[in-house]
């Protein structure tokens, strides 16, 4: 199957930078989608920014303009850099993708075990 695995969570002040970093592994043939994900305290999960392999990408508007995906296709990996950070960015981040299996030809959903990200004011 498919494994994610995300990086670079951490505690920052207002207004600081972190680059979150996810790896994808395991027997991938194709990875069509990666996105980011986070769930705040006594909030559902939402959508943050996603990135499909072709097409453009799409961001919440609470973070335009201050959060950037992108990814490596050769590493199977997607990078989210957040800049500006407010307090209410505080979240446990998962990364998503959309891939198919070696041998299994059905495009499946796969989720990381999430980073912590917390801002301070």
């Amino acid at each position: 199957q498919v494994q994610l695995v995300e990086s670079g969570g951490g505690l920052v002040q207002a207004g600081g930078s972190l680059r979150l970093t996810c790896a994808a592994s395991g027997r991938i043939f194709r990875v069509n989608v990666m996105g980011w994900y986070r769930q705040g305290p006594g909030k559902q999960r939402e959508l943050v920014a996603v990135i499909p392999s072709g097409g453009s990408i799409n961001y919440a508007d609470s973070v335009k303009g201050r959060f950037t995906i992108s990814r490596d296709n050769d590493k199977n990996t997607t990078y989210l850099q957040m800049n500006s950070l407010k307090p209410e960015d505080t979240a446990v981040y998962y990364c998503n993708a959309e891939a198919t299996v070696r041998s299994w030809g059905r495009v499946q959903s796969y989720w990381g075990q999430g980073t912590q990200v917390t801002v301070s004011s």
